[in-house]
């Protein structure tokens, strides 16, 4: 790895983290918004597409129209794994228990080392696995005595989820020349699309809103354009493996502005997360770059 690629790598590796952390605040939208679940995400996604787009059209400026017009299917193909992530996320809840759920996404990072090298030949570094199997062992803690077992079908929906993440990350990283803001627009119209015949949109108080604006624009629209500009810097499996930040990070905030104590296996098991992705991040942060070779006179 030549310095410059060193340089965008540690970026990625913020700008990944960062993704993380905007998308950990979701339990604090859900906890004060009253609406109905699927009433709350049509709303959110219609906000966090907007705000991804706006991000977008302010990026490219004049160039709009151009960069639309030339954009071809792995755009599209994003945008699709994406919203499906979403939607299959969505509904594994209802049909499986959250633990179930919390566990099969753990293993993304596995998942897409193996989309990745298959599909693009990208090969995980060591540490990125050391990483994702202390940190799976992570969430094993954290979910240990929950109630496990749920459905078959809604264990299905959490594995599509898991994939879904999986294949659009290794896409964008395949295609890191085409623009993918707007297939992240996209897909969060899509899943708005999805949750629009379940939800009661007109329903909604003034007050939720406002929270389902911000949490549309402050959690989904910000992780989502984050995680696009960060996962064309780093390796796939380093992407997902990154994300993982959200799993601790949750109960973190829930403590600190709701004031719920989390119980001492959350506590045990989100240590053992965070201790493992923030050593993988120091190491990749102070390992130094290949020396650029100098030719012989």
């Amino acid at each position: 790895m030549t310095p410059a690629e060193h340089r965008q790598h540690r970026i990625g590796l913020l700008l990944v983290a960062g993704a993380a952390l905007a998308w950990s605040t979701s339990a604090l939208f859900v906890r004060n918004i009253s609406a109905d679940l699927m009433t709350m995400l049509f709303w959110r996604g219609l906000f966090s597409g907007a705000g991804v787009f706006t991000l977008f059209l302010l990026l490219e400026g004049r160039g709009t129209l151009k960069v639309l017009r030339s954009l071809r299917w792995p755009t599209l193909a994003v945008a699709v794994l994406s919203a499906g992530a979403m939607i299959t996320g969505i509904s594994s809840l209802r049909y499986t228990t959250a633990a179930d759920a919390m566990v099969i996404y753990a293993t993304v990072p596995f998942m897409t080392a193996a989309l990745a090298y298959f599909v693009i030949g990208e090969k995980p570094s060591r540490s990125t696995l050391i990483g994702s199997t202390v940190a799976l062992a992570g969430v094993g803690v954290m979910l240990w005595g929950s109630e496990m077992g749920g459905s078959l079908f809604g264990q299905f929906l959490a594995v599509l989820m898991t994939l879904g993440m999986a294949g659009f990350t290794t896409l964008m990283r395949r295609h890191r020349e085409v623009p993918m803001l707007p297939a992240m627009a996209l897909s969060a119209w899509l899943c708005s699309l999805f949750c629009f015949w379940f939800a009661d949109p007109l329903s909604i108080s003034g007050t939720d809103f406002l929270l389902c604006a911000a949490f549309g624009v402050l959690q989904n629209a910000i992780g989502l354009a984050l995680y696009t500009f960060g996962s064309k810097r780093v390796p796939a499996a380093e992407a997902t493996l990154l994300a993982a930040l959200e799993v601790p990070f949750t109960p973190l905030w829930v403590f600190v502005f709701l004031h719920e104590v989390p119980n001492l296996q959350t506590l045990i098991g989100g240590g053992i997360v965070l201790t493992a992705l923030f050593l993988h991040i120091a190491s990749e942060f102070t390992r130094r770059p290949a020396a650029r070779a100098v030719p012989v006179a």
